[in-house]
């Protein structure tokens, strides 16, 4: 299933860059770096990111965390909550 169609990826290309271990990417954008594209209308990243927890879980790993490095942007839990006003 195609899941970004700015850049043609779908969940299998998702799955194929996501293994557990410390080079696993842990957001979508390292995803989307991972597979040589960045994202346009950034609609798929909810998508990418459902897909990234699930495929992570299903291996045994810890879902997808904030970057341990400091490196990456991320959102606090709650404000992902919240509906864009």
């Amino acid at each position: 299933m195609i899941v970004c169609s700015c850049n043609v990826l779908s969940d299998g290309d998702v799955k194929a860059c996501l293994t557990p271990g410390p080079g696993c990417p842990r957001t979508p954008a390292q995803v989307y770096r991972c597979l040589g594209c960045s994202p346009n209308c950034g609609r798929c990243v909810r998508t990418i990111r459902a897909i990234m927890d699930k495929a992570l879980a299903d291996a045994g790993a810890e879902p997808a965390a904030a970057c341990q490095r400091g490196c990456c942007p991320t959102i606090p839990a709650e404000a992902a909550a919240k509906p864009a006003a």
